[in-house]
């Protein structure tokens, strides 16, 4: 990679890794706030999406505002808010102090998706590469996150941990404030991709409408039904693994407490799923987005039906069929990643990518109530079955994607944007 990929690689893997390491650390608090704290596990799991909801439903003013002021301003700004709501976490004493201090940190948490994937979209040359490792970074925030807030909490308290956790986010600042490069070095010297002046309303509509008659409708539906499938799937999968026989039956060392065999299993896949992305990542190189795309739906569809039978079997087989699910769920993230910059104009990345992940983390959330009430009220194999369904419905439009669907809406609406000179 040449040294502006390497700069923008590192400050965006800083940023993805932090907010994953946050997000996946505030459920271990959970449990720590039921002992502590006289209310119910209804009321504090409100208080908890208080904190979750903004995560994806900020996405789109996020993006409008990476294209006022810039993706990297905005990764600081994320930074710092995300730092700020684990100290006013620190500061807690109340369940409402809690609540107010994870909707700071969930308003903050909002922007970086938007902001890190537009930087990389404009300024780097080998966005395979790229996205890859800025997908590994992730995945390791999603691992690191959980592991780290369960072990200090075993010897700190709650407010303290909390603090602690909020550490890394003022050092990536400090990296973020000395780290130099060109946010716009992947695109062509007549397009303006720069920060802009404020958008009116009636320009962000235009451009809104200009994007959703172009290509990047069918990429909006598909990223919605792939985040209906990974939201459903990590949501659930480790309550399911939990109630299987093969490990209930697996006696851990003492002093683990609390702790499940299926807790490990899950880690693993996620741990597994740093290959996939980074596999991912250079196929974007190679293979055009929507055939990508196509291929690892139609895996996604087998591989959730083929936890109906699996679950019935031994612990060899769950393990396997864990790991072959994680590498293959996190290898499709640089495919979308690049499909959104393949199939809309620069000027505008910001807002793509803040549409994107409002279909990803917002709408994709949809499938954790309509998960929830498919296991409750019919079966696992039902629920494994609907899953199924998203995937073939992503496959179906990626697929539609790499036959031309794509030329086709342009040959009848041209992308144009109210941003352009």
């Amino acid at each position: 990679m040449e040294a502006n990929d390497r700069s923008i690689a590192g400050f965006t893997m800083a940023g993805h890794g932090l907010v994953h390491w946050f997000e996946t650390a505030i459920p271990i608090f959970l449990v720590v706030w039921l002992a502590e704290f006289d209310v119910g596990v209804a009321l504090l799991g409100l208080v908890v999406a208080l904190g979750y909801a903004p995560f994806g439903l900020g996405a789109l003013p996020a993006g409008i505002l990476v294209d006022r002021f810039g993706p990297k301003r905005l990764v600081l700004v994320c930074l710092a808010g995300m730092s700020l709501g684990f100290f006013a976490l620190a500061a807690s004493r109340s369940i409402v102090a809690i609540a107010l201090a994870l909707v700071c940190w969930g308003v903050a948490a909002s922007i970086y998706h938007p902001a890190g994937l537009a930087l990389i979209s404009t300024g780097v040359e080998d966005r395979g590469t790229v996205f890859a490792w800025h997908g590994i970074a992730g995945n390791v925030g999603i691992a690191l996150g959980p592991f780290v807030a369960a072990t200090l909490l075993i010897v700190l308290e709650w407010q303290l941990v909390a603090a602690i956790m909020a550490v890394p986010g003022l050092l990536a600042i400090g990296y973020g404030l000395t780290a130099d490069f060109d946010a716009t070095a992947a695109v062509d010297d007549d397009v303006d991709a720069g920060p802009a002046e404020a958008l009116s309303l009636s320009e962000l509509l235009t451009n809104s409408r200009a994007l959703f008659a172009s290509a990047f409708a069918i990429v909006f539906v598909i990223v919605t039904f792939e985040g209906l499938y990974y939201r459903g799937m990590l949501t659930y999968l480790p309550e399911i693994l939990h109630g299987l026989p093969a490990m209930e039956a697996i006696a851990l060392p003492e002093g683990l407490e609390g702790i499940e065999a299926a807790d490990y299993v899950y880690v693993g896949l996620l741990v597994v799923g740093m290959a996939g992305q980074y596999v991912g990542g250079k196929l974007t190189n190679r293979v055009d987005p929507g055939r990508g795309m196509a291929v690892l739906f139609a895996v996604f569809a087998l591989l959730a039906l083929a936890f109906v039978p699996a679950i019935q079997l031994g612990l060899g087989a769950i393990v396997v069929l864990c790991g072959v699910f994680g590498f293959f769920l996190f290898a499709i993230q640089p495919f979308y990643q690049n499909a959104v910059a393949v199939y809309t104009p620069a000027d505008t990345r910001g807002l793509s990518y803040g549409y994107t992940y409002l279909g990803e983390f917002g709408l994709g959330a949809a499938s954790i109530a309509i998960g929830g009430y498919v296991l409750d009220g019919f079966s696992t194999a039902a629920f494994f079955f609907l899953i199924a369904g998203f995937a073939l419905a992503g496959m179906i439009l990626s697929a539609a994607l790499a036959a031309g669907l794509d030329r086709v809406l342009e040959a009848r609406t041209p992308v144009e944007t109210g941003t352009d000179d």
